[in-house]
């Protein structure tokens, strides 16, 4: 049977959030770049929450943007409200989120694929991974579809998301489907497994979607935007994107509600048995919440609307797999919906994926070179922290072609680095979610100053245009010089000033002090030190914002840094690829096991592996400085 042929340098699996980025990041690296979606008009789908961004995952979508990303200019070119979550906290857990037209989202995202040069976009069924064996390892040399056609390339990157093997469920129906209705995935995982891939399956859901006619929201309460919108882009002018916003709305569940759901546990799936797949514990379905927080007397639900030129509202807090007409009767409790339609019944999904220790911090995998995985189908959940891992192994696997030193950010450094190194050195039994409480370094790690953290990154690896990182530079140089001129600028007990620190409840000067003393006081700011600092310069917003953070916080962000130097020790021991821990003396049988497992890269690594104790590390560090 003759079989038609092509030759590309990397083949990218799914068009998802994570195989948009990945896919992006070889083409602008000038590598030959196909991707593959069971469905063009699933591009850059939002199956799930009509947003990008909120607590952490702006930091996310941040990042990706000072890396050379796409998320972030897509997200400030379809917003339709955006809001900074966390303003009445620190710096540290700021954080952007905006709601996006889903529909509008995915079309301009899709526009970008199809025009970027070095990148071939085509529908059509991955159902085999082609490789050879090289030792004991195997190596990737490229990808079947269905119709038999094969890809030659020289490297995979696996974006599955939800549809491997996938099938969704509301009550007793289960259809084998992907997420809404698409086409699922179900010939790859044959082939994964046949290459010694370990899977295991997952669960997701989403709540219903509600014609907004059928909605009261009157008995509501309104939520809105900012009005000053501020962009998730460093590289989007914050003047071209003020605009007029929708509302979303905000109810509550109510006894009623609970007492329903109650009463149809055992028409759930999820308490049936039928679901095989573990859950978000970060994103529960409504079942679950009544289940497990049973003294609370209401869940918040927040109606926002799936676009501009649509009726769909979706009811965030309330995803379900419970049956048809349960949903409607529980919806129908909620104020305000009491004469709710569902347009799209609320649903789990359950999909194969894998346990991310099989991966290196770059994601390829450990026993099968030139063959990457991202989003989803590591284990994690959410747009943003699939489009994160999509990028860094779309870069790895460019740079892994080009002979080049692989990519690892570590968790010093960013909020990727949390996630990545989360994901790969510990035991993850369910979809990993990324929250502000799991990186240790987060005053540091903040989502205004990514640019700062990671464009020197983007720029060097070639995502990152050298005008952008001009303009980094010169910001860089502004903050600088400004916060030398604070402190340089010293201010004495003088009547004007006395008066000025009496308007602002602050207590007097005793002595002379710097005006970046009298800015670390939590009462004053940047701008209302301008009535006695008649010399300042003109500056832009976001620099007034770096200086005011670095000072207001000097001294926890000293401490940090110090914090990051012993950190830093240990990641820079490297350990040896071929290190046999049988070797090692005095090693646990329990830290010996863990260790040959997931096979670390540094010592830094090794620390964080769940079993492995400071005793054994401590057996280690002699171990590899005798050799």
């Amino acid at each position: 049977m003759s079989q038609y042929c092509e030759e590309f340098d990397v083949c990218v699996i799914g068009a998802g959030h994570a195989g948009c980025e990945a896919a992006l990041a070889c083409a602008r690296l000038g590598l030959e770049t196909v991707i593959f979606t069971v469905s063009i008009d699933s591009i850059a789908l939002m199956p799930c929450n009509p947003n990008i961004g909120g607590s952490s995952k702006g930091h996310l979508v941040r990042e990706i943007d000072a890396l050379g990303g796409e998320m972030g200019k897509n997200i400030d070119k379809n917003f339709i409200q955006s809001k900074m979550l966390n303003v009445s906290k620190g710096p540290a857990v700021h954080s952007l989120r905006a709601q996006a037209d889903k529909s509008d989202y995915s079309r301009s995202m899709r526009k970008v694929l199809e025009n970027e040069e070095h990148l071939f976009v085509r529908q059509g069924e991955v159902s085999e991974i082609l490789w050879d064996e090289e030792g004991d390892n195997k190596k990737v040399k490229g990808v079947k579809l269905f119709t038999g056609t094969v890809y030659n390339c020289k490297a995979v990157v696996l974006c599955t998301g939800t549809y491997l093997r996938a099938r969704c469920l509301c009550g007793e129906s289960i259809t084998y489907t992907g997420p809404n209705g698409l086409q699922a995935a179900t010939h790859l995982t044959e082939s994964l497994e046949k290459m010694g891939i370990k899977l295991r399956r997952f669960k997701t859901g989403t709540p219903a979607r509600i014609d907004k006619k059928s909605i009261d929201f009157s008995k509501m309460e309104e939520q809105f935007g900012d009005e000053i919108i501020v962009p998730f882009s460093f590289s989007t002018d914050p003047n071209f994107i003020q605009k007029k916003q929708v509302s979303c709305w905000l109810t509550y569940t109510n006894n009623e509600t609970h007492k329903i759901i109650k009463d149809n546990l055992d028409r759930s799936p999820l308490y049936a048995g039928i679901i095989e797949g573990t859950g978000p514990r970060y994103c529960p379905s409504i079942e679950d919440k009544v289940v497990r927080f049973a003294d609370k007397e209401r869940h918040q639900v927040f109606l926002e609307p799936e676009g501009l030129y649509t009726n769909e509202m979706y009811v965030g807090g309330m995803s379900s797999s419970l049956p048809e007409d349960v949903q409607i009767a529980m919806y129908r409790t909620v104020p305000g919906l009491e004469n709710c339609r569902i347009v799209r019944n609320a649903y789990a999904i359950e999909y194969d994926c894998i346990n991310a220790n099989q991966l290196l911090p770059t994601l390829e995998f450990k026993k099968i070179k030139g063959l990457f995985a991202a989003g989803q189908f590591n284990g994690s959940s959410g747009y943003e922290e699939a489009a994160a891992q999509g990028l860094i192994a779309g870069i790895n696997a460019a740079l892994k072609i080009m002979g080049e030193e692989p990519l690892i950010l570590d968790r010093s450094q960013s909020y990727i680095g949390v996630l990545i190194d989360d994901l790969v050195t510990k035991d993850n039994n369910e979809p990993y979610r990324m929250m502000t409480s799991r990186a240790e370094y987060r005053l540091l790690l903040r989502q205004d100053n990514a640019d700062l953290r990671l464009s020197k990154i983007g720029f060097d690896i070639g995502l990152v245009s050298e005008e952008v990182y001009d303009k980094l530079i010169i910001k860089q140089k502004k903050i600088n010089k400004e916060i030398k001129r604070l402190k340089e600028t010293v201010v004495g007990g003088s009547e004007h000033i006395l008066n000025f620190l009496k308007s602002k409840n602050s207590a007097p000067l005793k002595t002379g002090v710097s005006l970046a003393d009298l800015l670390s006081r939590p009462e004053l700011n940047y701008y209302m030190l301008e009535d006695i600092d008649p010399l300042r310069p003109s500056l832009p917003k976001e620099v007034i914002e770096q200086v005011e953070i670095e000072l207001k916080y000097e001294g926890y962000i000293e401490r940090q840094k110090h914090q990051v130097e012993a950190f830093k020790k240990n990641e820079s021991k490297k350990i040896p690829e071929d290190i046999d821990y049988d070797d090692v003396p005095s090693l646990r049988l329990e830290a010996r096991q863990k260790l040959k497992e997931f096979r670390p890269v540094c010592v830094g690594q090794a620390s964080r592996i769940s079993g492995v104790s400071p005793a054994d590390i401590s057996v280690l560090l002699v171990y590899l400085s005798n050799k």
